[in-house]
């Protein structure tokens, strides 16, 4: 098995030139099968991760479990893990560095921290803070600053691109390896944003969204997929529920991963 700091190094190069595409797990079964199926890394969804520890997403969970998932999926894989720890487990820049420390020590390569707050946005100053503790903690961990401008619709449409790259200008220097943009999928504004930031960037696709190579075109260096395969794994759950307490039948489960080969992963 690979070192951490052999895994910490492969992350960062995986970004350079990308795109490094990340079907989000959520669990080590997941995990398991992203990998399996030629993933170059495992990122965890938080939304995902909660709703399968019995927390609603959205900085609910308690970060000793949110932790401890984290171990148990960087030592499952052998590939590098990159966890979404939210805004970082922590209600000042100090408890962020804590969550840092302890996430390096569970194995992760890498991390999403989030700016958005509430319903808004954190300040910069004050996010550029929680950063910089971050990256002082674990200086070896790819940091992937999250803005969330186009996620929330923070500003007018036409103020979006120039609000964007002012925060991630404050956010590059305050140590993030990248920057992650959720809620962009038109092209022409991810070439905007990959050519205004010195760092890769990171779009959330899915159902919708242009296909990984167009958005690659666009210079999108990262690209996952969020709570996507969860949601449709939650959703196939719901289906099969229903088939089987109202027609009695089974049709919903027919396509599946079997029994032996999903217990073989473990091995």
């Amino acid at each position: 098995m690979t070192s951490s700091a052999d895994r910490n190094q492969l992350f960062h190069a995986l970004h350079r030139p990308g795109p490094l595409v990340l079907p989000n797990a959520w669990d080590v079964a997941s995990a398991l099968i992203v990998e399996s199926a030629g993933a170059k890394a495992v990122a965890t969804t938080s939304g995902a991760v909660a709703w399968s520890l019995g927390a609603a997403d959205g900085d609910k969970l308690d970060r000793d479990r949110a932790i401890d998932l984290v171990a148990r999926i960087a030592k499952a894989v052998k590939i590098p893990v990159t966890a979404d720890i939210e805004s970082g487990f922590g209600k000042d820049a100090a408890e962020v560095g804590e969550t840092m420390r302890a996430i390096s020590e569970a194995g992760a390569s890498g991390v999403n921290i989030e700016d958005g707050h509430g319903p808004a946005l954190r300040d910069v100053q004050e996010q550029v803070d929680r950063l910089a503790a971050a990256h002082e903690a674990a200086p070896d961990l790819y940091l992937h600053a999250r803005i969330d401008v186009y996620l929330r619709g923070i500003g007018e449409p036409e103020d979006r691109v120039r609000i964007t790259l002012e925060r991630a200008q404050a956010y590059v220097e305050a140590g993030a390896s990248g920057i992650f943009v959720p809620g962009v999928t038109d092209l022409d504004t991810i070439k905007q944003l990959s050519e205004g930031i010195d760092v890769p960037l990171g779009v959330l696709a899915g159902p919708g969204a242009p296909a990984v190579g167009e958005l690659a075109g666009a210079g999108a260096a990262r690209i996952s997929i969020g709570t996507a395969i969860a949601e449709a794994a939650y959703a196939l759950t719901r289906k099969a529920a229903v088939e089987l307490l109202t027609s009695g039948t089974y049709s919903s489960v027919e396509e599946n991963i079997s029994y032996g080969e999903l217990n073989a992963l473990f091995n």
